[in-house]
């Protein structure tokens, strides 16, 4: 796609986006200021009209699903383990216990803030030189960003001077300052708190994240919380400057579902704040200085339910830890985009997705917000790519209005219950973590990557399946797209971390289109020293099926980059057949209705057999019949798509 089309789809994007901000944010409010006029006047407006039980709402389905079994057709089973109901209404807030709180009161579920929704923009600088960085940093601030993620890389030395590089002359009053600077987070608050005491922000000392990408400390433990120790206490006059990150993304980008990224990082959490309350800290210090990340999908409704239900669970610990009722039984969140559901292929798609991320974010409550740029996967530092970034934020804020109302989902029927299900769900598993010893014992178990690495193969089957959707990537991919440059090999395919000495099993983030990815790509790195393999359609017979079955067929094998070649339609199978082998096409897709087949395809498998792959699209009640003639490919809904590309790529002799 050229960069005019993706503007097109970015401006109609966030048009609708400017609609959702009205109506939902503005325009009840109009609404809710003129109805309690008119009800000083009218207090009996809807008394002409009789309530409506459940009950007939129950009847009245039941009689329009004709038999079909309520829970298959209405209740939504989703990964997290909640039945989702076709709908809501009032009483279902009757048994809810969190409803009686407003925005800045504990238990904080309404989230931190009392006049507004703000937040603050993040955005990432790489460091490759202090300088440099310092007058990037200068840009982005021109440019909208109020909170400056430094990613400082360990080999990269430290100077006596690199702090002092990276903020000189940075209106430090105004903005968030973060450090993402693996082992140096002793010296960098030693400098802080000699030159920058009044700094927002935070530093990364998160040594159990890196225990589970790692799979090992990276010194003994003893010492990493002699450490942190150290650091909390010398933080102590950064008022605002946060120390300890519960990194929930990690386990998110690693396949978890929003119940374990929820549980594991409140034990994550625990786990911090115990260690650190044993090495004479007092509870309330350490709160005050955690930071929680965690990715946002776009599971929309679902994600912006996260949010608040972390924010009441963290509370309820912290007072069990005799630390409640002001700021610091709060959780500080910082959201990042996901990048589990990031594509290679059809990258612009990633632009909606970060956007209803974003959205979801939001709305949600949180602190601080980074949008990563929709080629983050495979092309970092991109300039365009960064400023759409920045620019999806900018418009959410200053065109669309979310940053005036706080916690608009208060009072929903379905958030307020989904909420509701991941606090009961989410506070099960965080007990069983409990149970196992805390967070650092049940990894040493195995138990938590047992519990992610299960979820993330019911997704990856799901998304092999098509049960979940990845535009672009398993439906609707861009039928033109081939990438010919050489792709980094961690972008298709899980990171190995050095086996050697690991204490845990570590958890391996990937991204859930990587599968895909990795098949069509080695179609593509074919297509490109030779011809790029066809899949051919046969239309015959029934029109309304023909067109439907060959359009599911053509999204099917595009979906692995075979070039598809789709057809009007033909009158014989001699016609068809002669067509096919004009086409110079490997597979041979026929495309009729269940009636037809039995006709049509012995015929065309007698003059194709030996010179192409005949595939019926659909699975008829012939098809025993059509095996006993020979036929064994057959592609419907109901396949795993992944592993039947697969097996039609080796027919195809594509290695």
């Amino acid at each position: 796609m050229n960069k005019p089309a993706c503007f097109i789809i970015y401006r109609n994007v966030f048009f609708i986006i400017n609609l959702y901000g009205f109506f939902t944010l503005i325009l009840p409010h109009i609404i809710s200021n003129l109805a309690r006029k008119k009800m000083l006047t009218e207090k009996k407006l809807f008394n002409e009209f009789s309530p409506v039980p459940t009950s007939v709402w129950e009847e009245t389905i039941q009689k329009d699903l004709k038999g079909a079994d309520y829970q298959k057709k209405l209740i939504w089973k989703n990964i997290e383990g909640i039945d989702v109901k076709p709908y809501y209404r009032s009483e279902s807030l009757a048994n809810l216990n969190h409803l009686n709180s407003q925005p800045g009161e504990f238990p904080f579920l309404r989230g931190n803030k009392t006049t507004n929704n703000t937040w603050f923009i993040a955005q990432a600088i790489d460091v490759a030189d202090y300088k440099a960085a310092n007058l990037e940093a200068h840009d982005l601030i021109s440019k909208g960003v109020n909170s400056l993620i430094f990613r400082i890389p360990e080999e990269l030395p430290s100077t006596d001077t690199f702090l002092a590089e990276l903020l000189d002359s940075l209106p430090l009053e105004d903005i968030e300052v973060h450090f993402e600077a693996v082992g140096k987070a002793k010296e960098i608050i030693v400098e802080l708190v000699e030159n920058n005491s009044k700094l927002s922000g935070s530093v990364d000392f998160s040594p159990i994240s890196r225990f589970m990408l790692n799979g090992k400390f990276c010194r003994d433990l003893h010492q990493i919380w002699k450490v942190g120790t150290e650091v909390l206490i010398a933080s102590k006059v950064l008022k605002n400057f946060r120390i300890i990150r519960v990194k929930g993304e990690v386990f998110h980008n690693s396949g978890s579902g929003i119940v374990q990224e929820l549980a594991f990082s409140l034990a994550q959490g625990v786990e911090y704040l115990d260690t650190f309350i044993e090495q004479g800290i007092e509870a309330e210090k350490v709160a005050e200085k955690m930071r929680f990340n965690f990715a946002v999908g776009s599971n929309y409704f679902m994600e912006i339910a996260k949010f608040r239900a972390a924010r009441y669970l963290w509370s309820k610990i912290l007072d069990a830890h005799d630390v409640s009722g002001n700021v610091c039984a709060s959780m500080h969140i910082h959201a990042v985009t996901s990048r589990w559901n990031k594509t290679v292929y059809d990258p612009y798609v990633n632009m909606l997705r970060t956007t209803t991320e974003a959205m979801s974010a939001i709305l949600g409550g949180i602190e601080s917000l980074h949008v990563e740029s929709f080629n983050e996967v495979y092309q970092p530092g991109d300039a365009f790519g960064n400023r759409i970034a920045r620019n999806q934020q900018h418009l959410l804020k200053e065109e669309s209005y979310f940053n005036q109302v706080i916690d608009p989902a208060a009072g929903s029927y379905y958030i307020e219950n989904l909420t509701h299900e991941l606090i009961e769900k989410s506070w099960a598993l965080f007990l069983q973590v409990q149970d196992a010893g805390g967070f650092i014992a049940a990894a040493r178990s195995g138990f938590i990557q047992d519990a992610i690495e299960a979820t993330a193969q019911k997704r990856d089957r799901m998304i092999a399946e098509r049960k979940e959707i990845m535009l672009g990537t398993n439906q609707y991919p861009n039928f033109n797209e081939i990438l010919s440059a050489e792709l980094l090999a961690d972008l298709l395919q899980e990171v190995e971390v050095d086996s050697n000495d690991l204490e845990i099993r570590p958890l391996k983030p990937y991204r859930g289109a990587m599968a895909f990815e990795a098949l069509r790509y080695k179609v593509d790195q074919k297509s490109n020293v030779s011809v790029r393999p066809k899949a051919f359609m046969l239309t015959m017979g029934n029109l309304a099926m023909r067109r439907a079955r060959a359009q599911f067929a053509s999204n099917f094998f595009a979906c692995a980059g075979l070039e598809t070649i789709d057809n009007n339609g033909f009158t014989t199978v001699e016609e068809a057949a002669a067509a096919f082998f004009q086409s110079g096409a490997e597979i041979a897709v026929l495309c009729s209705s269940d009636d037809e087949y039995a006709e049509l395809a012995p015929g065309l498998q007698q003059l194709i057999a030996g010179k192409g792959i005949l595939v019926i699209a659909g699975a008829p009640a012939c098809m025993e019949d059509l095996q006993q003639a020979g036929i064994n490919h057959f592609i419907h809904v109901k396949v795993n798509v992944l592993e039947e590309l697969k097996r039609y790529v080796n027919e195809l002799n594509i290695r």
